[in-house]
């Protein structure tokens, strides 16, 4: 079926709740993919396709499979992260582990409908941002193959680039996972520190570490992040931060840019050119572009090597590095030793002169709703690296390594696809708790560009519509008589109702034509797959006018939360199964509008 087949999760799991693909093929497909792929560098480890196949199929036999978030849909996970089923490795054979449960993020996936089909390589330990520090090989670029994948989350933004899975979880504590989201043009996401528990993650800096997110497009990012948020016990640095609301682009968007000549790419003019190509294409999308001062985030970055922070890494590894220091990279371990000759006084310095920064990026955004920077300066071949593995991986950060000592989120973007076939990203960050922003934001900058989604050369869907409203209004589908229009509509212009869409209901619904007056239809909930897509609007209410319509509601008639084609939620009209006794099943028609025009006449 090959190219045609739906790529992103959005459109996986739609065509899972259709009946048109089955899990177990979606499943067997990106099996297919790896061994297409050929390359053993992108996985450490990988579940018997036979395993999860079965999984695929005993899921789509569970009665609540077609409700559930991520339905069926394949996942690959960093080889930092706990997973169940398989041995977690860091990217050193000698620190293996396997352990007894999975990750808190892993298990919400799961319970999401996920299924984790292998774990992926990785810069040893989580420690750099450019692949290539690996005794499991390097993952070859999904893009150009001469290029690094990035890191370190290599295998992880390869997998989604290349086309093999449309979600995997990389780590993200100076930039790995951003890094090789720009290197594969996909889109990184790095929540909010907190909002995803960290239970189950080899640390790298425990007070920085983060889960992040590689998707296609920007909604299945968020979708993914919806699912895994929340506080969690087990971990005491997780915090109750909930993903918002994803809003249309806000009328008077402020971005921040850095001031002339604080900008750095390393001589890249085709960066450079790229870079502010981005920024002609947010201006044209309405933004407001204001300069701030770059230079103290500079300072914040290079606090992340230079000062403390190096010593949990070493606190991580400090019995490996005693015991099998050549068990390590040679790279890692001498970023990584230095981190035991540091003192509590370098400590208390640091984080001293960390909170007068935090200060002034507190003030920078007073003003602005989100900074605009590029994801990196430039981009390294592999042998390039090789030849210069601390320098270049440290330019790569550039951008990246004040963000979570700062306590920022960020969301990297595909912007363009330079002439010379490299890829250009830019990064959105915000304060903490400003996810959503960034993503309602990020969606709309990703779908102008029009670029193809990672390097399969998939065209990007429209955007879906919003159903989520902001401040007080609440949306309610119809499917009868309120329906433009039709008798009753009025009911809903009186209220001040605002049409949002035109849609359909997931393929489980019957349409019944009651007999009342005026006629009426009455849409009925039934066992998954057995009844079909019926045609809808959604409006859109006051919390007032809300309650005043469903008040005003004669039974048999009911709301209740129906499921859309697209996977959403929605308040709207549904029946009590009991009055239909006498009426007449009109499901075949598809839609009450097509009834009253054809069927009625019959």
């Amino acid at each position: 079926m090959g190219a045609e087949q739906p790529e992103t999760i959005a459109a996986i799991v739609a065509a899972h709740r259709a009946g048109t693909l089955t899990p177990a093929h979606t499943i067997a497909r990106a099996y297919q993919r790896i061994r297409d792929y050929n390359d053993p560098a992108v996985f450490i480890s990988l579940r018997e396709e036979k395993d999860a196949v079965a999984e695929a199929e005993k899921l789509a036999a569970r009665a609540d499979a077609a409700s559930l978030p991520l339905y069926g849909v394949p996942v690959a996970v960093k080889d930092n992260i706990d997973a169940l089923g398989f041995a977690t490795t860091a990217a050193c054979p000698a620190f293996s582990y396997t352990p007894a449960h999975d990750s808190t993020a892993v298990a919400r996936l799961r319970a999401a409908g996920a299924i984790i089909i292998g774990k992926t390589n990785l810069d040893q330990f989580a420690t750099g941002l450019v692949g290539v520090r690996s005794p499991y090989g390097i993952p070859r670029n999904s893009i150009r193959e001469d290029l690094i994948p990035g890191g370190s989350s290599s295998g992880s933004a390869v997998a989604v680039g290349a086309g093999l899975v449309p979600l995997s979880l990389g780590t993200d504590t100076a930039g790995s996972g951003r890094v090789p989201a720009m290197l594969n043009n996909i889109v990184g996401l790095k929540p909010s520190l907190g909002m995803i528990s960290n239970t189950g993650l080899v640390p790298a800096c425990r007070t920085l570490d983060c889960i992040s997110v590689f998707a296609l497009t920007v909604d299945d990012a968020a979708l993914a992040l919806s699912v895994m948020a929340g506080p969690d016990p087990t971990d005491p640095f997780s915090r109750d931060r909930p993903l918002g609301a994803i809003t249309p682009l806000p009328p008077s968007l402020r971005l921040g840019v850095p001031r002339n000549g604080q900008l750095i790419f390393f001589g890249d003019k085709k960066a450079e050119t790229a870079y502010a190509d981005a920024l002609k294409r947010w201006t044209a999308l309405g933004a407001t572009l204001v300069e701030f001062d770059l230079e103290p985030f500079y300072e914040t970055a290079r606090l992340l090597y230079e000062g403390p922070w190096v010593a949990e890494r070493y606190l991580v590894i400090k019995d490996l590095l005693a015991s099998a220091p050549d068990a390590i990279h040679p790279v890692t371990r001498e970023i990584t030793a230095a981190g035991a000759r540091l003192t509590a006084a370098d400590t208390f310095s640091a984080l001293y002169r960390l909170q007068g920064l935090r200060w002034i990026a507190e003030r920078t955004f007073a003003d602005i709703d989100a900074l605009v920077l590029p994801t990196a300066p430039t981009a390294y071949t592999t042998a390039q690296v090789l030849a210069n593995p601390i320098e270049l991986n440290s330019r790569l950060g550039t951008y990246t390594n004040f963000v979570n000592l700062l306590d920022l989120c960020g969301l990297a973007l595909p912007a363009s696809l330079r002439a010379d076939g490299v890829p250009f990203g830019i990064t959105l960050l915000a304060p903490a708790g400003r996810d959503a922003m960034l993503a309602s934001i990020g969606r709309v900058f990703h779908a102008d560009t029009r670029l193809s989604l990672g390097a399969k050369g998939t065209a990007q869907a429209p955007l879906a519509p919003l159903t989520a409203n902001t401040g007080d209004e609440i949306p309610v589908a119809v499917v009868g008589a309120h329906l433009s229009g039709m008798a009753l509509n009025g009911e809903l212009t009186a209220l001040n109702g605002k049409l949002i869409e035109a849609t359909k209901t997931a393929p489980d619904y019957k349409l019944y034509a009651l007999k009342t007056t005026p006629p009426k239809p009455g849409l009925l909930r039934v066992a998954t797959g057995t009844g079909a897509a019926i045609e809808l609007e959604i409006w859109s209410l006051s919390a007032a006018a809300f309650g005043k319509f469903v008040n005003a509601i004669p039974a048999p008639m009911a709301i209740g939360t129906l499921r859309l084609a697209d996977g959403r939620s929605v308040k709207g009209f549904l029946v009590e199964p009991e009055v239909l006794g006498d009426a007449r099943d009109i499901t075949a028609f598809g839609g009450w509008r097509k009834y009253m025009t054809e069927g009625a006449k019959a």
